[in-house]
């Protein structure tokens, strides 16, 4: 029989928690171990029972759900989190895996999408590495992985670097327009390169990969490798 792996679900909408609830513990490899309604609950269940995975709401009383993220993280790394929120923007993406999030579902999301990122993120991976990097199950490759990630940004022109580093920071649009002094459209045309040369179709998982590439530690060098466009 397969492990069953052990889950706290941290919810402050009781109907919601509760159906979540019944509805993980009727799969055959996962188990619920606790139910918190608030951050600060959150923390010290994880810490109390030590699940194997947490779906953390990010708006709850009590501290933040990106505060209770890093605190368990802190105390205890091995234990995978999955974000269930309503937020769909850049920022919360951008600061939830900063936190150490190892997963990202937005609530409207089918539970069958929910179940199969609990499964990605059990065996350690996230969608954004398989897509892109083109790892298989089991132990990746590292060495492989950071070739592949050097090589989709060498991939990318200078505008592009500079609007996809903007956009991991959580700026919109127009922000980034003022910034390169370019229109919100031309800006939108840039994003869409981009989206296309990675793989991507949401700017969610835009973020997500941008993230996982660590971009803001990569040269830029627009001026010297790339012009304009």
């Amino acid at each position: 029989m397969a492990k069953q792996h052990r889950v706290l679900i941290a919810e402050d909408q009781h109907l919601l928690r509760s159906g979540l609830c019944r509805m993980v513990s009727e799969l055959c490899d996962y188990s619920i171990v606790g139910e918190a309604s608030d951050g600060l609950e959150a923390y010290r269940l994880a810490i109390a029972t030590m699940p194997d995975l947490i779906l953390m709401d990010l708006s709850m009383p009590g501290g933040s759900g990106f505060e209770a993220i890093a605190a368990i993280k802190r105390r205890a790394p091995q234990i995978r989190i999955i974000v269930l929120t309503v937020h769909r923007s850049e920022e919360h993406v951008r600061e939830s895996f900063a936190a150490g999030a190892d997963g990202y579902v937005i609530k409207d999301a089918s539970f069958e999408d929910l179940v199969g990122e609990m499964r990605l993120v059990m065996q350690g991976k996230r969608n954004t590495s398989l897509d892109v990097c083109g790892r298989c199950a089991g132990a990746p490759d590292f060495a492989s992985a950071t070739r592949q990630k050097a090589h989709l940004w060498d991939a990318l022109t200078g505008r592009e670097r500079s609007v996809l580093r903007l956009v991991v920071e959580g700026h919109t649009n127009r922000q980034v327009g003022e910034h390169l002094k370019l229109s919100p459209k031309t800006i939108e045309k840039h994003r869409a390169n981009l989206m296309r040369k990675l793989g991507i179709t949401n700017v969610t998982g835009l973020v997500r990969i941008a993230i996982d590439m660590g971009v803001l530690t990569l040269p830029d060098e627009e001026h010297v490798h790339h012009p304009s466009v």
